[in-house]
Order: structure tokens, then sequence, then C-alpha cells
């Protein structure tokens, strides 16, 4: 394989990744799609022990950067809806520590998705200043984080 090939082949992969493996590319909802896709990769990885689970995460956003930014380029746009990899990211960010159990599954998916698309201050202001695939991330880590904080404080005040 060529080193043009190469590149090739690693640009489709990201497209891909961004994508959401594909559920980016639904015609209507995809950052909800992309949020459902981030369920099972939660699965997958939630039983691992925190500093582990963090790392995982903060290698997946660090990845994130990049695919959204040769994505963008690719379409022409910043933050285009089929770009969905931050939706991901975003999910994993707020289960970050979550109770186990299904009620606390869907209770970050409501969390991130309601705060995602609200963007609380400073979110707004940030996505629509910070560009690249650095900003496509980043306002979405931001709702992730404030997701987190509703959860784990109703965890704390909820939890036996």
């Amino acid at each position: 394989m060529t080193s043009r090939e190469m590149k090739s082949y690693l640009t489709r992969v990201g497209f891909f990744l961004a994508y959401g493996f594909g559920s980016g590319k639904l015609p209507w909802a995809p950052g909800t799609f992309g949020t459902l896709v981030a369920i099972p990769i939660y699965l997958l990885i939630y039983p691992s022990p925190y500093p582990l689970y963090a790392a995982i995460v903060g290698v997946m956003f660090v990845v994130g950067v990049w695919l959204c930014q040769i994505t963008e380029q690719a379409l022409g746009a910043h933050d285009h809806p089929s770009i969905v990899w931050d939706e991901i990211v975003g999910y994993l960010i707020t289960m970050f520590m979550a109770p186990s159990g299904w009620v606390w599954v869907l209770m970050g998916f409501v969390l991130f998705r309601a705060l995602d698309i609200w963007k609380p201050f400073p979110i707004r202001q940030i996505e629509r200043r910070v560009r690249g695939g650095f900003g496509n991330m980043l306002d979405d880590a931001l709702a992730a984080l404030y997701a987190w904080l509703v959860l784990q404080g109703v965890a704390y005040f909820y939890m036996p």
C-alpha cells in the first residue's frame, strides 16, 4: 500500500468514526442517534477503573479533535450535524463515575442531549468563537461537564 493509499484509507476510516459509525448520516436527529451509539461503548468501558475510563475518554477526545477537523474540512462546514463523534465522547464524559443501572444510563442520555442542544452560558459563545476540530469537541465536552455535575448531584442526594 502506498502512502497516498494509506492516507486515503485513514481519511475514510476517520470519516466513518466522525459520523458515529454511520449514525450521523441519518436524515433527522443525527446528534441523538450519535449519542445512542455511545451507550454500547459506555457499557463496554464502565466497569473499568476510573483512571482507565478517564484515559480512554481522554484519548477519544484527542482523536476526536483530528476526526472532526478532517471531516469539517472535507464538508466545508464548522460543526456539521453529521459529525457526531463529539456526542459520543460527550456522553462518555457525562457518564464518568455514574452509578450503574439503566435509570442512570437514561438520565445521563437525557441530561447530555438537553444541555448539548440548549448550550447554556458560556457554551454557545465558545461554539461560535472556537473553530476547527477542537472547537467541535470542546462545546460538547462542556455540555457534558454540566450534565456530569447534575448527574453526580442527583446521585449524591438520591442514592442510599
